[in-house]
């Protein structure tokens, strides 16, 4: 028996995606932050939690878009012609915040609210327009044959709106649950406070999702509720309600390192009850990954090089993160 290239690509790309996910996130959710923080020190310490680390995090994103170019370049190409215009606002959104990370801490006084306002306005459109994008991706994609033959507002819909302001949500809480990890005093305890209705409300937009998805595609309710699957993908809500809890009741006396954790956890109960719904489709409904895969020559050649770098990226993340681990204060500048 051959060995499954295309398997083995989706895997990689699940993992890098979700990397991102789960990395970039706290570092977005610290943008979506800024306006209940209005004090300029408070504003330094939160960016400089994630100063020295976060464009690596970016990798992630590179990782997972080149792997779905060279592995899967149809699906590559259909995902890009229906979802042009959000990727094109999401990249937007995270150049704007990228430049205001190296711009605001070299403004002058008069100025550097335009690049507190740059970082803001950058997270939530780059926030929003990923929650977009995997809304139109769950809903299907209208394909004529192998090409996309939608139109260019084809994924502007509640669903994918509805989507945006959960991924939003959902980054908000893990900045909040970062931040809880990696300040103290007053600052923390305001995080505290902030993280305990995020957490109802990332609550509250799982459960809309889970229901929302099953009404609106018969195979994936059909996934969900049969027997005996049903028997064997009912844990999923259960963990994700006892995660809840866990962040709730870890919120309270002296939290630090709990809730962050926890949180990463019940973002990846998430992204798992999501790929039990899609799983094998490249393009949802029309394309498994079997269908949308490059020739095996091409997907094994880029294998090899996936296998040697993905190794690397993890060392110098894993590197990067234990250097700059502990707690940040006022006292401390900009990496």
């Amino acid at each position: 028996m051959g060995i499954d290239l295309p398997l083995i690509w989706a895997a990689i790309i699940l993992f890098g995606v979700m990397m991102y996910v789960v990395m970039d996130g706290f570092d977005l959710g610290i943008g979506l932050l800024y306006p209940f923080f209005s004090d300029k020190t408070d504003r330094d310490v939160m960016m400089n939690t994630v100063a020295p680390v976060w464009d690596g995090n970016e990798t992630w994103l590179v990782l997972g878009g080149a792997g779905l170019l060279a592995a899967f370049p149809l699906a590559y190409s259909v995902v890009l012609s229906a979802c042009y215009l959000p990727l094109v606002f999401m990249l937007l959104g995270l150049v704007f915040r990228g430049v205001a990370f190296e711009f605001r801490f070299k403004a002058s006084e008069a100025a550097a609210h335009w690049w507190d306002k740059a970082f803001i306005g950058g997270s939530l459109a780059a926030s929003f327009f990923q929650g977009v994008t995997l809304g139109a991706y769950i809903q299907g994609i209208h394909l004529q044959g192998r090409a996309f033959a939608g139109g260019a507002m084809d994924w502007l819909t509640p669903f994918s709106v509805f989507t945006g302001a959960g991924v939003v949500v959902a980054y908000a809480l893990l900045g909040c649950t970062w931040l809880v990890m990696k300040t103290h005093g007053g600052l923390q305890a305001r995080m505290v406070a902030l993280a305990r209705p995020l957490t109802l409300a990332l609550l509250a937009v799982i459960a809309v999702i889970s229901v929302w998805t099953p009404l609106a595609d018969q195979a994936i309710a059909q996934r969900w509720f049969r027997w005996p699957q049903m028997l064997w993908f009912a844990p999923v809500p259960l963990l994700v309600l006892a995660t809840a809890w866990q962040i709730l009741k870890r919120l309270r006396g002296d939290p630090h390192v709990a809730p962050f954790l926890l949180t990463l956890f019940l973002i990846f109960l998430g992204y798992s009850g999501l790929g039990i719904s899609l799983w094998p489709y490249a393009v949802p409904r029309s394309l498994t990954i079997w269908e949308a895969a490059a020739p095996p020559q091409s997907q094994g050649f880029a294998l090899v090089g996936a296998l040697l770098i993905v190794p690397v990226i993890l060392v110098y993340t894993a590197w990067g993160y234990y250097v700059f681990r502990g707690k940040v204060d006022a006292s401390e500048g900009y990496h």
